[in-house]
Parts: structure tokens; C-alpha cells; sequence
């Protein structure tokens, strides 16, 4: 189960970089070619940025799941779970991913959770800043590049004589 949840987020932060790319070669295209507008130009290149990062958090997120499953000699405490000390550790039963936002949480015999530093802390407010810019600019453009409807033509009245 766990290397299938490794793999799902390895093959979603493949995704996103490919994704990304393919967002910042259209974006850096638009931005060359000045046959788009900026704002679109803007658009593609933050959503670029958006995918990028959250993709970056979705590898370190596998990356702790892969550790967390690593058995053998030093396997427990969860090694990810380690950072919080001993005392701390030694109370971790298993672990839980999140997505939005990204991170890995190590689960508490006694309940509870805590955050652990798997994941950079600037991914989450990265992805959230860009992704707001992404949308900003999106809506802009898209309502800056429809044309103006033209005034409704009133019919024509007969004039009273």
C-alpha cells in the first residue's frame, strides 16, 4: 500500500513538471512573440510556477513516504517522525498525507498529530500566492480579450404624423 502511495505521488510530481514546463514554454512563447496578451503571458507563466511548487512538495512528501516505510534496523520510530524528539517519536503509531496543503503528518498513540519538516516551508504559501496570480491574471485577460458588444440597435418606430 505505502509503495503504491509513493508511486502515485512520484507519477503526480512527474506530471506537474511536465505540466509546468509545458505552461512556461507556452508563457515564454507568448511573452516573445507579442501576438498574446500580457496578462495571459503572466497567466501561463505563474500557473507554471503554481504547478511547479506544488509538484516540488508532492516529491518531498513521497520522498518522507518512502522513508516511513523503509523497514529493517532503526526503522522506529517513523524516521520522518524523528525530528520531534524521542519522547515524541517513540509515541507515533503511523502517519498521514495531506494534499492541500502538502504535507506529512506523524499520527499520536494518544491522538493528535504533528506536522513534521518533510516538506519546505515555502511550498504551501508559494503554491497559494501563485495560484492566486494565476487566477487574477486569467480572469483579466479573459474578460480584457472579449470584444465589446456593440449597442443593441432599437427597432425602428414609424413617426407620428
Amino acid at each position: 500500500m505505502s509503495l503504491m502511495l509513493f508511486l502515485v505521488l512520484l507519477l503526480a510530481a512527474l506530471g506537474g513538471a511536465v505540466t509546468a514546463t509545458v505552461l512556461a514554454v507556452r508563457g515564454l512563447s507568448a511573452v516573445l512573440a507579442r501576438r498574446e496578451g500580457w496578462l495571459r503571458a503572466a497567466a501561463l507563466l505563474a500557473g507554471a510556477g503554481t504547478i511547479a511548487v506544488y509538484a516540488w512538495g508532492l516529491l518531498h512528501v513521497g520522498y518522507a513516504v518512502l522513508r516511513a516505510e523503509d523497514g529493517g534496523a532503526g526503522s522506529f520510530p517513523i524516521e520522518p517522525c524523528r525530528e520531534a524528539g524521542p519522547q515524541r517519536a517513540s509515541q507515533v503509531i503511523g502517519y498521514d498525507v495531506s494534499y492541500l496543503p502538502v504535507r506529512f503528518e506523524c499520527r499520536l498513540s494518544g491522538g493528535g498529530t504533528y506536522v513534521t519538516s518533510s516538506v519546505p516551508g515555502y511550498v504551501n504559501p508559494s503554491t497559494i500566492v501563485l495560484g492566486l496570480i494565476t487566477t487574477a491574471c486569467g480572469i483579466l485577460a479573459a474578460t480584457k480579450a472579449r470584444p465589446a458588444r456593440p449597442p443593441a440597435k432599437q427597432p425602428d418606430r414609424p413617426q407620428a404624423t
